[in-house]
C-alpha cells in the first residue's frame, strides 16, 4: 500500500509540473527555429554575400577611375659642361617634378566574356538561394522529427506510467491476500520486483525525453535548460502520391536545382575560356598636370595641364596550345556536370521510392498496431478482474500487462515511423511545411 501511495503522491507532482511547463506547438517550433538556427542564419549570410558580389564591377564590365599624385623632389651640388666647353657649378640646385590629376581605364571588349562572367554571378547567387532553401529545409525537417520523437516519448511514457499504476495496483493485491493468509511472500516478491522494474524502465524513457527535449532546444538556438511539452497527436497524411512527389522533387528539390545550376556554371566557364580567342580592347583617358623646377638647364620652370586619351588592343596569336587545352578541360567539366545531374536525378528518385515504399508499409503497420492495442486493453481488463479474485496466476497477469504496455508502444513507434517517412518524402520533394 505504501508504495502505491508513494507512487500516487510522485504522479501528482509529475503532473503538476508538466501542467506549469510551456506548451510548445509544432508551428512555434519552427518559427523559433526559422528566425534563431545558427546554420540558416549562416546560409542567409553566405546569401547576401552572393547577392552583394552580382554587381556589374564585379564582372569587369564598369571603367576603373583613379586619382594620381606624384611629388619628386631633389637637391644636389650639381656640375655641367656646355658645348663650348664652359662648366657650370651649382651647390644645392634644386629639382622639383610635380604630376597629378584623373585617369580612366575601361575595357570595352574581351570576348564577351565579362557578359558571360556576369551571368556566372547571377547563377551563384541562386546557387545562393538553393543553399539557403536546402540549409532551411534540413533544419525544419529535423526540428520535425525531432518533435514527433518527443510525442512519440510522451506516449510512452504514458504507457509506462499506466504499467506502473496496474503493478500498484497488484502489490497492494498481494499485500492483502498475503496478509489474510490467501497467498506466499513469493507473490508480494514477484509483485514488487515487478513495480521496481516499470519504475527504472519509466526513469529511463524520461531520460530520453529529455535528452530528445535538450535537442530541440539546440535546433531552435535557445537556452537548453528550457522546460515544455509538446502536443500529444500525431496528424498521419495518408494521401501521399508518389508521381506527385517526384514531379515535385523535379523543380523544387534544392539539391537537385543545385546541380542543375552547377551544369550551368560548367557551360559559361567555357564561355569566358572561349572569349580569350578573341582581342581585348582597353581605352584609357585622363585630367593630369604637370610642373617641374631645375635650378640648372635650359628650362629651368615648365607645367601643363590637359585630356590624355589612348586606346589598347591586345589580339592571342600563339600561346602555346594553351587555349585549346582550356576549352577542352572546360567541355570535360561540363560533361562530368551533366553526369552529376544526371547521377542526382537518379539518386532522388531512387530517394523517393524506396521511402514510398516505408510509408506504404508503415501505414499499414498502424493500422494492424491500432487494432493489437485495442485487443490489449480488453486483455488486461479482463486479466486485472480475474487477478483480483484470484482465478489466474501472477505470470499470466503480469504477460497481459506487458503485452498491453508493449502494444502501446508499438503503435506509439508505428505512427514515429510513419510520420518520419512522411517528413523525408515532403523534404526531399521540397513540399515541407515551412511555417
Amino acid at each position: 500500500m505504501r508504495q502505491y501511495i508513494l507512487h500516487s503522491i510522485f504522479v501528482f507532482f509529475i503532473g503538476y509540473f508538466v501542467q506549469a511547463q510551456e506548451m510548445l506547438s509544432l508551428e512555434d517550433a519552427v518559427k523559433i527555429t526559422f528566425e534563431n538556427n545558427y546554420d540558416i542564419k549562416i546560409a542567409k549570410n553566405n546569401l547576401k554575400v552572393g547577392s552583394t558580389n552580382n554587381s556589374y564591377a564585379n564582372a569587369g564590365m564598369l571603367p576603373l577611375i583613379n586619382a594620381n599624385f606624384t611629388n619628386n623632389n631633389s637637391q644636389l651640388n650639381t656640375s655641367q659642361t656646355q658645348a663650348d666647353g664652359t662648366v657650370r657649378q651649382l651647390d644645392g640646385a634644386k629639382n622639383m617634378n610635380l604630376n597629378y590629376g584623373v585617369g580612366l581605364d575601361w575595357t570595352i571588349f574581351d570576348g564577351l566574356s565579362m557578359f558571360a562572367k556576369k551571368e556566372q554571378l547571377n547563377v551563384l547567387e541562386t546557387q545562393g538561394k538553393a543553399a539557403l532553401q536546402l540549409a532551411i529545409l534540413t533544419k525544419i525537417s529535423d526540428v520535425y522529427a525531432t518533435y514527433f520523437d518527443l510525442v512519440q516519448h510522451q506516449h510512452v511514457i504514458a504507457s509506462i506510467d499506466t504499467a506502473i499504476a496496474i503493478s500498484s495496483q497488484r502489490l497492494s493485491t498481494a499485500q492483502n491476500r498475503f496478509s489474510i493468509g490467501k497467498s506466499s511472500k513469493l507473490e508480494v516478491l514477484n509483485a514488487q520486483v515487478d513495480l521496481n522494474s516499470d519504475l527504472s524502465l519509466f526513469l529511463k524513457q524520461k531520460e530520453q525525453y529529455r535528452i530528445s527535449k535538450i535537442r530541440m532546444n539546440e535546433l531552435m538556438a535557445r537556452d537548453l535548460k528550457i522546460d515544455f511539452k509538446v502536443n500529444d497527436r500525431i496528424e498521419l497524411d495518408k494521401s501521399m502520391d508518389l508521381k506527385v512527389l517526384q514531379l515535385a522533387a523535379e523543380s523544387q528539390n534544392p539539391t537537385l536545382q543545385f546541380q542543375i545550376l552547377s551544369k550551368k556554371l560548367a557551360e559559361l566557364n567555357l564561355k569566358q575560356v572561349k572569349g580569350n580567342r578573341y582581342p581585348r580592347v582597353r581605352v584609357t583617358s585622363g585630367y593630369n598636370f604637370t610642373e617641374s623646377e631645375a635650378s640648372l638647364g635650359f628650362i629651368t620652370q615648365s607645367s601643363g595641364k590637359g585630356f590624355v586619351y589612348g586606346i589598347n588592343a591586345t589580339v592571342p596569336v600563339f600561346n602555346s596550345f594553351l587555349q585549346h587545352k582550356n576549352e577542352k578541360v572546360a567541355r570535360f567539366q561540363i560533361e562530368n556536370a551533366e553526369l552529376a545531374l544526371e547521377q542526382q536525378k537518379l539518386n532522388l528518385k531512387t530517394q523517393l521510392s524506396i521511402l514510398f515504399e516505408s510509408y506504404q508499409t508503415n501505414l499499414k503497420l498502424v493500422e494492424v498496431e491500432e487494432k493489437n492495442v485495442e485487443i490489449a486493453k480488453q486483455n488486461i481488463e479482463i486479466t486485472l478482474a480475474k487477478f483480483k479474485i484470484g482465478t489466474i496466476t501472477t505470470i499470466e497477469f503480469r504477460t497481459a500487462q506487458q503485452n498491453y504496455v508493449e502494444a502501446i508502444v508499438r503503435y506509439s513507434n508505428a505512427q514515429y515511423l510513419t510520420k518520419l517517412t512522411e517528413i523525408n518524402l515532403n523534404e526531399l520533394a521540397g513540399t515541407l511545411k515551412l511555417n
